[in-house]
C-alpha cells in the first residue's frame, strides 16, 4: 500500500496513532477508528434515501469536523456541501475547497463576521442564519466592505428553544431586511428542531416534529404571500430525517451522525420499535483502547478514560460484547467490569462513545481500518475550531 508522502517522517505514538498499511493490532491506544465499510455503507444509504425523495443533503460537519469525511459524503452519498455552527469550523472547510458552506448559526461579533464575508474569496457559496434585525445591517456591511454576496436564511425556532424567531410576521420582517440589504441574498428557512433528536420513542419525536412543521409551513406560506418564496426550507436530523423529508415543505436534509453514530443515537426506536442501530445505521466510529491491569478480581482497566472522550450523553459501551460492561472512569483509566476474567492485558475492545461530536473533537486523528489493516488516517481537521 502506498504511504501519502504527507506522512512520512511522522513517528508512531508521538505524532500519530498507525499509519496506513499497519495490522489494526499495532495501532497506539486510545485512538479514534472508523470501520470503512461501515462508513461508505451508511453514507450510501443516506444518500439513496435523499435521492429517491428528491431531497438535498447538506452534512453536518461539527459532527465528524473532517475535510475528508465531508468529501466522502459529497463522493459517496451525494452531499451538496456541509453544516458548520462556527466562523472557523468553515474556514477549514472552505481552505480545503468545499463549495458550498452554511453556518447553520447566527454570527454577530464583528470579527467573526468579516471572516464570514471573507469566505468566498475561497470560490465558495457561503449562506448564515439571522433571527435579528440588526443583524441584517451588518452582515450587509461585511458583504459590501469585502465585494461578496452573502445568503442568508431566516432561523425559526421550531421547538429546540434556542436561537431563531418564532412568527410568521418576525420572519417575514426580517427576509424582508434581507432582501433590501445590499450584497445579501433572501434564500430561505432554517428550521432544525434539535431538542427532540435522542428522545427514545418514535411516536414522541414525531409528534415534536409535528408542531415544528405546522410552524415552519405557516412561516414559508407568510413568505411566499409576502413575495418572498423560500427557495430551501432546511433542517432535519438522524433521529427526525424521515419526518421532515414527508413534510411536504423540507427540501434539504442535515444529517450528521448517522455517518459514525453513537450509543445515544443508537437507544433511539424507530417506527417498529427497533433500536436505530440494528438496522437503519451501522456503528463506524470507535474509541480503541488497551487492556492496561486486571489486578482485581472481576474488574480490567483500559487506557480510554475522560481524556478521551465525551460523557454528556452518558458512558460508552464494548462494542460486540455482553460479558463484559465499561462503568466508570477517570481522567486516564476506564473500569470494565469483567466478573469472569475473560480480558487479558493489551486486549483491545471498541468503544462506543456516548456522544460522537464532543468526543471526535478531542482527538487529532481518524484512523480507518479494513479487513484488519489501517487504510486511512485522517486528521481532525476543524478540532478545536469553536469560535
Amino acid at each position: 500500500m502506498n504511504i501519502d508522502p504527507k506522512m512520512t517522517g511522522l513517528a508512531v505514538g508521538y505524532d500519530v496513532p498507525a499509519l496506513p498499511g499497519m495490522d489494526e493490532n499495532e495501532i497506539q491506544t486510545p485512538c479514534l477508528i472508523i470501520d470503512l465499510d461501515a462508513l461508505e455503507r451508511n453514507i450510501r444509504k443516506m444518500g439513496d434515501y435523499a435521492k429517491a425523495r428528491n431531497m438535498r443533503h447538506r452534512a453536518h460537519g461539527k459532527m465528524h469536523k473532517s475535510v475528508d469525511v465531508l468529501k466522502l459524503q459529497m463522493e459517496l452519498g451525494g452531499a451538496v456541501g456541509v453544516c458548520c455552527q462556527k466562523v472557523s469550523e468553515a474556514e477549514v472547510f472552505a481552505r480545503a475547497g468545499v463549495s458550498d458552506i452554511l453556518v447553520s448559526n447566527e454570527v454577530r461579533d464583528p470579527l467573526k463576521i468579516d471572516r464570514l464575508a471573507r469566505l468566498p474569496r475561497f470560490g465558495c457559496h457561503v449562506s448564515v442564519c439571522v433571527d435579528d434585525l440588526a443583524n441584517v445591517s451588518d452582515l450587509s456591511a461585511a458583504a459590501q466592505k469585502h465585494g461578496v454576496t452573502l445568503a442568508c436564511l431566516v432561523e425559526i425556532d421550531c421547538g429546540a428553544g434556542r436561537c431563531g424567531v418564532t412568527t410568521p410576521d418576525e420572519a417575514v420582517a426580517i427576509a424582508r431586511a434581507i432582501d433590501c440589504a445590499p450584497h445579501l441574498r433572501f434564500a430561505g428557512i432554517q428550521a432544525y428542531q434539535g431538542a427532540m433528536q435522542h428522545m427514545e420513542k418514535y411516536e414522541d419525536r414525531k409528534t415534536k416534529v409535528d408542531i415544528a412543521v405546522t410552524l415552519v409551513k405557516q412561516v414559508a406560506e407568510a413568505l411566499t404571500a409576502a413575495g418572498l418564496e423560500p427557495e430551501l426550507v432546511t433542517g432535519g436530523g438522524t433521529g427526525s430525517y424521515y419526518f421532515e423529508s414527508d413534510s411536504g415543505v423540507y427540501n434539504e436534509l442535515q444529517c450528521g451522525s448517522y455517518a459514525f453514530m453513537d450509543a445515544d443515537y443508537g437507544r433511539i426506536l424507530d417506527a417498529a420499535g427497533h433500536r436505530v442501530d440494528a438496522g437503519e445505521w451501522e456503528n463506524a466510529l470507535f474509541i480503541l483502547t488497551a487492556i492496561m491491569s486486571h489486578t482485581k478480581p472481576g474488574k480490567a482497566i483500559c487506557d480510554a478514560g475522560l481524556k478521551a472522550q465525551s460523557l454528556d450523553s452518558g458512558l460508552p459501551y464494548i462494542f460486540g460484547r455482553q460479558d463484559v460492561q465499561y462503568v466508570k472512569c477517570s481522567d486516564e483509566h476506564g473500569v470494565i467490569d469483567d466478573p469472569q476474567g475473560m480480558l487479558r492485558i493489551n486486549e483491545r475492545v471498541r468503544l462506543v462513545p456516548g456522544h460522537c461530536d464532543p468526543t471526535c473533537n478531542v482527538h487529532d486523528w481518524y484512523v480507518g481500518v479494513r479487513n484488519g489493516k489501517v487504510e486511512k488516517l485522517w486528521p481532525v481537521s476543524a478540532r478545536g475550531k469553536a469560535f
